[in-house]
């Protein structure tokens, strides 16, 4: 069976996590805060702080940002729930917009009608890898009749003076958007380093800061890494200092950190990141566009369009007319073929807790059209040329049995 997307694990990954555990170091320590200093160069950010999840990264963020209950915040109807169950811990409300009609990520016109009063955050989301359309959900944001309406809640709310762009990233590492690191679209990121991602620490995630001038970066990163170690003064690599071991609990703050194991992982899966692992993925889409270039019932995902560049997280064809029950029978197919397969995502509407909250799928027409003819391929570094054909082989048979030749 051809695997959906296994880790690379390799000698170099095993080496780095061995030093880490004899050096005594084995929660966040010396190498958390190396990664932390690599990932804000690689991604053009300003600072960065690790944390155990993109979820809690995410989380972390709203609740600095003063989110909480009569306040609503804008994302995609079609992501993993992860992106709205946050809003719901902060006790606000999540607005969902639709999905353009041919692409996965936010369509900018259903943001600008989507927005209120209440509305503090807009959390796009890069579907697969491929960045959103960041500037203009920004000349949204910053139109007069939407900065004059915003009503801060908070002191952060009223610094920033407009709503905040905070960017799921959790699928772009790497990418591209007009040229510059996607990252830097928006006023923060948050990237994961879950075991499926492109770049991977087991569990983990990273906040990427890139606020506007009057926010002191360093004085945040501080407040962040407070919040995210139970809202101790000190965290465990400062208090192992001689006579430093006393130390203030300044907020009832949360279990957010990264170990040093989990950074020891990323250390060597960033090391060889651009010029290694993103060559292989883009690679292996080339091979897939290629397979499948006169294939008119497969819809091919938009991965490049001029200096805007997805991280090739995902392949993610869409099967032309098919309806989901024919969607679903053409991955059964796949897998009897031995090749995983997968689909990205369910739209929120979908999912019983959302849907029993009053959102309804016939609100986004566009998410529900593009998902119930979703299918994503697997993508990962050791999956070899033979693989990609032979993957390619099973999805065109499949696809000819199910909806006809």
């Amino acid at each position: 069976m051809i695997p959906f997307s296994p880790p690379r694990i390799d000698d170099k990954i095993i080496e780095e996590v061995n030093d880490t555990l004899r050096s005594g170091w084995i929660t966040t320590g010396p190498k958390t805060k190396r990664f932390e200093k690599q990932l804000a160069e690689f991604s053009g950010m300003q600072k960065v702080l690790c944390t155990n999840a993109a979820t809690t990264g995410l989380e972390l963020i709203l609740r600095w940002f003063g989110v909480g209950p009569g306040d609503e915040v804008i994302l995609p109807a079609y992501t993993y729930c992860a992106t709205a169950n946050v809003v719901i811990h902060c006790g606000a409300r999540p607005v969902l917009a639709d999905s353009k009609k041919d692409h996965y990520n936010l369509d900018p016109s259903s943001v600008a009608n989507a927005i209120t009063h209440r509305t503090k955050v807009i959390i796009p989301v890069d579907i697969g890898g491929y960045p959103a359309d960041y500037d203009e959900i920004r000349d949204i944001i910053n139109s007069h009749h939407n900065l004059n309406r915003f009503s801060p809640g908070s002191a952060m709310q009223e610094k920033l003076g407009r709503i905040l762009l905070l960017s799921d990233a959790a699928h772009s590492l790497g990418a591209c958007y007009k040229g510059r690191p996607a990252a830097t679209a928006a006023d923060i990121a948050v990237f994961s380093f879950h075991a499926v991602k492109n770049l991977t620490t087991a569990e983990g995630g990273a906040i990427a800061l890139n606020l506007p001038d009057q926010f002191d970066h360093d004085d945040l990163y501080k407040t962040l890494n407070i919040m995210s170690l139970h809202g101790q003064s000190k965290d465990a690599l400062a208090k192992s200092q001689v006579g430093n071991w006393r130390y203030d609990v300044l907020m009832p703050g949360y279990k957010a950190n990264m170990t040093d194991i989990q950074a020891a992982i990323g250390l060597v899966e960033l090391n060889r990141y651009k010029d290694d692992s993103l060559k292989r993925r883009e690679t292996i889409t080339d091979q897939y566009n290629a397979g499948f270039s006169n294939e008119e019932r497969i819809l091919l995902p938009q991965l490049k369009d001029g200096d805007t560049i997805s991280s090739f997280h995902l392949y993610q064809i869409r099967i032309q007319d098919a309806d989901e029950e024919q969607r679903d029978r053409i991955i059964e197919e796949i897998f009897k073929q031995e090749v995983s397969v997968n689909v990205h995502f369910q739209p929120l509407p979908l999912l019983t807790y959302y849907k029993n909250s009053g959102y309804r799928m016939m609100d986004y027409p566009h998410a529900f059209n593009l998902y119930q003819q979703e299918i994503s391929l697997p993508v990962y570094y050791n999956l070899s040329d033979k693989n990609v054909k032979t993957v390619i082989a099973a999805v065109k048979h499949a696809v000819s049995k199910i909806m006809g030749e």
